[in-house]
């Protein structure tokens, strides 16, 4: 498909131009604007920079440069804010909840922002989990051109003579718990995890995502792994600026991009990374947004034939700086592609194809394979990503392979209806080893926000009981989790899902080679608790909370919003 140059002027025109848009060229020229800006595009920076996060400082520096590189280019930046949440701060709190939806508010709040002042063109700059898919939602919806820019990743930090990072500190709770760990050095790991600006260190969902966002083609190539502090994620932010410009001769808009062979490769790029589970989820949503049919279904037939050789954490040794010193995600794309796993063909931000970029990266980095293993030697033969069905989760639940991929686990159900209550058990020793964890109405709607659980996942596993206790839930997994760990049970329980009536010491069953979960009871048992089975009321009736609940649809769609029947 040949695209054609877009008029520059494409939607500003509509307040800049004639004689009856004068009162909007008074309000532009109070913000500094002269007859030559007036004449140019508008090109919006959409900015969630904030203190809240360590993931977001650097992004003011960051939209200075995206600035220049727009004005070099012949454009007129504006530059607006919208939300970010830590969810590393809000974990295992109420406050958790929020974090999907801060997702749906970025989205909607960048593209209100966009479509009223007529923008022509958008660079999106985020940091922290949820803002990169936000991003990507809105700009798909307003079908711009536009280019996004990652804020970077952290580097680790040392404690008693090693890399440390976020993880680190969430397992430690655990240790401290069990007298492994003293209050002194916990204190201390908890001084040097987080050295600086910069997303979490590991490949966790930020850095997933941006390794994701890099794959489907929407950010320059060989920049998302540049670490926040590296004066290259400034350069390449003024490189992005001009960019923007080039996609308005180009012709080139976001669907262009977004097609089912990118969704395709962003899935292949994640799984043999190893990344978070919450791609799934953020994938899903980017495809429902651009009109592309994408299921659960597709993640696992990728996943079984694409090994997974990114020796990342939470499951291996390496972080995001470690990947960026030997090549970035250029490398993990281009031994993908060599082995015929990718669709080269596929268009990006540069106006060339993914293979055209990466014939421009020179990857020979003597130490990358002990980041990126070559195909003959994976981690698993597999993809990281596993997708299970089974009477527990008719509609799929999510779980990342970071053991063996023959693992097999059968025990008695431990039934919790919040996370706390389930943290609080853990940390009390009130947890035999053989237990499968169940923690219900955590999902979108019934949480409501799909609470991230890494407050129990760590605990467990920083208590050494990884591989010896299983955790199912209608939540979500932070990127940092690791071990047995299932979630996005679906339907969630709050609708009625199988979840819901799951008892204290019924037997689960998950088989990861036949990719089943599942709760021993008969079908006629099932049936006969569901009928009994009664919603209870919603925890939130008011607010953001209480009209998200009621907006969610399923995890296995997205869990986008959406009037639901």
């Amino acid at each position: 498909m040949k695209n054609e140059p877009i008029d520059p002027k494409h939607k500003s025109k509509d307040i800049t131009h004639w004689p009856e848009k004068a009162p909007a060229r008074a309000m532009l020229r109070a913000v500094g604007l002269n007859d030559r800006d007036l004449d140019s595009p508008f090109i919006g920076i959409a900015n969630t920079a904030s203190d809240v996060t360590p993931c977001n400082l650097g992004l003011y520096q960051v939209a200075g440069k995206v600035k220049e590189g727009i004005r070099a280019e012949g454009g007129v930046p504006f530059e607006f804010g919208t939300i970010t949440v830590s969810d590393g701060i809000s974990m295992g709190t109420e406050g958790m909840k929020a974090s999907l939806i801060s997702r749906e508010v970025i989205a909607d709040s960048v593209e209100v922002v966009a479509f009223a002042e007529r923008l022509d063109g958008l660079v999106t700059l985020a940091g922290c989990d949820k803002n990169l898919p936000g991003m990507l939602m809105a700009v798909i919806r307003l079908n711009i051109p536009s280019i996004f820019i990652y804020g970077g990743t952290s580097l680790p930090g040392q404690f008693e003579g090693h890399d440390v990072n976020i993880q680190d500190v969430f397992e430690a709770v655990g240790k401290h718990a069990q007298g492994h760990m003293t209050d002194d050095q916990l204190k201390k790991l908890e001084a040097s995890a987080c050295p600086g600006a910069g997303s979490c260190a590991g490949m966790f969902t930020a850095n997933t995502m941006a390794s994701v966002i890099e794959t489907l083609g929407m950010m320059l190539p060989g920049t998302a792994a540049i670490p926040a502090v590296d004066l290259r994620r400034l350069e390449t932010s003024f490189e992005a600026g001009r960019q923007v410009l080039r996609l308005l001769k180009l012709g080139i808009r976001p669907r262009d991009i977004l097609t089912k062979k990118a969704f395709e490769n962003a899935i292949a790029a994640e799984v043999a990374l190893g990344g978070s589970t919450n791609a799934v989820l953020h994938l899903l949503a980017l495809a429902k947004e651009a009109g592309v049919k994408l299921t659960l279904d597709d993640f696992e037939r990728i996943s079984r034939k694409t090994p997974h050789i990114g020796d990342m954490k939470p499951g291996g040794r390496h972080v995001m700086s470690d990947l960026d010193r030997v090549g970035g995600v250029p490398l993990i794309l281009k031994t993908l592609l060599d082995a015929g796993l990718l669709h080269g063909d596929a268009l990006t931000v540069t106006g060339k194809t993914l293979a055209e970029n990466l014939k421009e990266f020179k990857l020979d980095h003597p130490r990358a394979h002990e980041v990126v293993r070559p195909l003959s030697n994976p981690i698993h033969s597999q993809g990281a990503l596993v997708i299970l069905k089974g009477n527990l989760a008719p509609e799929g639940a999510v779980m990342k392979l970071t053991g063996s991929k023959d693992f097999v686990f059968r025990g008695p159900a431990r039934v919790f209806g919040r996370e706390e209550d389930a943290f609080a058990a853990v940390q009390n020793h009130k947890i035999k080893k053989g237990a499968v964890v169940i923690i219900r109405y955590e999902g979108p709607r019934g949480g409501p926000g799909m609470r991230e659980m890494l407050a129990v996942t760590s605990a467990i596993v920083g208590q050494g009981d990884e591989g010896s206790i299983a955790m199912v839930t209608d939540g979500r997994f932070s990127g940092a989790t690791r071990g047995p760990m299932i979630g996005h049970v679906s339907p969630e329980a709050a609708v009625g899902g199988p979840i819901a009536v799951v008892k204290n010491g019924d037997i689960i069953t998950i088989d990861i080679p036949k990719r089943k979960l599942s709760v021993e009871i008969s079908r006629q048992e099932l049936r006969a608790r569901l009928k009994k089975w009664k919603a209870p009321k919603p925890r939130y009736t008011t607010g953001a909370l209480g009209k998200y609940a009621r907006l969610f649809s399923s995890a296995s769609e997205g869990a986008v919003t959406g009037i639901q029947k």
